[in-house]
């Protein structure tokens, strides 16, 4: 059986704010929260003894898709001023099933998030080869994190 990826961390500025934003953009409910003092070996940002705090978000399946959300306390992380208006080498891209790819954007942008792409139709190639018709947003999260959100519509 293959490895299993279950979660991605993300560095955040405010894991409360961000917990607030993955919990009212894409309905993900707090699986965990605790603080944590770095080893130094296993996680190649920071030193060992720097104080964290990681909240981890889950959305309805038990073990795929959670996001964890790794604020530094102490000392604090240095975090980019601006935040970016485009992705570059490096960079994930998330990419999400919605059920109402316009009502997710709307509250992505409720919470101060910069829309890259308004909802709008488009067609893919799904992996047989036929065109599947979708409702497509994009936008980036608190931190600059940048998400795809589809929804599969009728053709």
């Amino acid at each position: 059986m293959p490895d299993i990826i279950k979660r991605t961390t993300l560095i955040v500025r405010d894991a409360e704010a961000s917990a607030h934003w993955y919990a009212t953009v894409f309905g993900m409910a707090r699986w965990m929260d605790q603080p944590f003092t770095l080893s130094g070996m296993q996680l190649a940002a920071g030193s060992r003894g720097d104080q964290t705090r990681l909240v981890i978000m889950r959305g309805d399946h038990a073990q795929l898709g959670m996001i964890g959300l790794l604020e530094w306390l102490d000392p604090p992380f240095p975090a980019p001023p601006v935040l970016p208006e485009r992705i570059t080498f490096g960079w994930p891209i998330f990419v999400v099933a919605a059920e109402d790819a316009a009502a997710t954007c709307e509250r992505a942008r409720a919470l101060g998030s910069r829309i890259h792409c308004e909802p709008h139709r488009w067609t893919v190639l799904d992996s047989e080869g036929r065109e599947q018709p979708l409702v497509g947003t994009s936008f980036f999260d608190l931190d600059g994190y940048f998400f795809e959100v589809n929804q599969r519509v009728a053709a």
